[in-house]
């Protein structure tokens, strides 16, 4: 089989045929290295209809975080396993939409690095500037290919794996009055987070009202969590930022809610536990003790079926009038005045 020699590709191919009828399964493009072909797949499930709220799954975007598509194709797994036999998911997904692109870029994976075989950085890819200083290198730059962080030429196509994550997004997300997409990521601090835009600027998205009823409703459902909530700005700021891109061209002039988060699992942690993982740079973004593995597979489980509810009922727990403007100043309050 010509992706053997990639584990999470294996997995991934294994539950599409265990989905059967079940999966709407697409590649939009593959990559090719080293004499293989490596496609992008994108799955969705659950109502096509265009007037249900859409939840999107996505993970793989750096090479080096394998445990962003491993922790996806953990809850795929579970989900396919369910559809089987649980009514009530099937009742959830005649209410909504799923969908998933756990491996974004396997060609990054393959050759372990956080860029894709071109050395561009996907998440640095996006045509769209920073409005304020980011920091050096990391916030992206076009010096070379073969630095960190590389943007892509000025001027220049997005990557096709860029381009296949915006057609997804644009295509079966922002087609929709609500949606909610979750990027999986690893490697910052010893905590994990959920960020939300803007990263190219430290001005408040225009749906911060939604993102705070968002928190606030995960942490009186599921107080005793453990993620950080805030604006990735609130760390640094970057230029190319996917989320940010896709957030103001897809809502800027629409009445459309889509909420793009970022899953960011805090590395830090595992490395603090086995200092040896520094002299790896997959060990460095990646649980390597078999037990902590299955632990981080199993913690996020929660946080993405909270999703899918709040996506669902998204009409039960929306802000709107009086109770918008008190959401978006205690939001203000909470990430960009303390």
């Amino acid at each position: 089989m010509i992706e053997k020699n990639l584990p999470e590709l294996v997995m991934l191919k294994r539950l599409i045929d265990e989905g059967g009828s079940h999966l709407e399964v697409a590649a939009p493009c593959s990559i090719a290295m080293d004499g293989r072909e490596f496609p992008v797949y994108s799955i969705a499930m659950g109502n096509p209809s265009p007037d249900v709220p859409v939840l999107g799954f996505f993970g793989g975007i750096h090479g080096l975080e394998r445990i962003g598509t491993q922790v996806l194709l953990s809850f795929l797994e579970s989900l396919i396993a369910r559809l089987r036999w649980d009514a009530t998911l099937h009742q959830q997904l005649e209410s909504m939409r799923l969908v998933f692109m756990p491996l974004v870029n396997p060609g990054g994976m393959w050759q372990a690095t956080r860029c894709n075989p071109q050395g561009v950085d996907l998440m640095r890819n996006a045509p769209l500037s920073a409005r304020e200083k980011v920091p050096f290198m990391l916030g992206g730059q076009r010096y070379s290919a073969r630095l960190p962080w590389y943007r892509g030429a000025a001027g220049g196509p997005m990557e096709v794996e860029s381009q296949a994550v915006c057609d997804l997004v644009e295509r079966e997300l922002l087609s929709r009055q609500f949606s909610i997409a979750l990027d999986c990521h690893s490697g910052f601090g010893l905590r994990d987070r959920i960020w939300f835009p803007h990263a190219h600027t430290k001005v408040p998205i225009a749906h911060l009202a939604e993102i705070g009823a968002l928190e606030e409703l995960f942490s009186q459902s599921y107080p005793n969590h453990n993620y950080v909530f805030e604006p990735q700005s609130r760390q640094y700021r970057t230029h190319g930022d996917l989320w940010d891109y896709l957030y103001l061209n897809g809502t800027s002039y629409s009445g459309r809610v889509f909420l793009p988060l970022t899953l960011e699992m805090g590395s830090w942690r595992w490395v603090k536990k086995n200092p040896r993982q520094l002299f790896n740079r997959v060990s460095i973004f990646n649980p390597t003790a078999a037990h902590r593995l299955q632990r981080v597979l199993r913690r996020h489980l929660v946080w993405f079926d909270f999703l899918m509810r709040a996506a669902s009922s998204h009409g039960r727990w929306m802000p709107e009038g009086l109770l918008r403007k008190a959401q978006r100043r205690r939001a203000l309050a909470q990430w960009y005045e303390s």
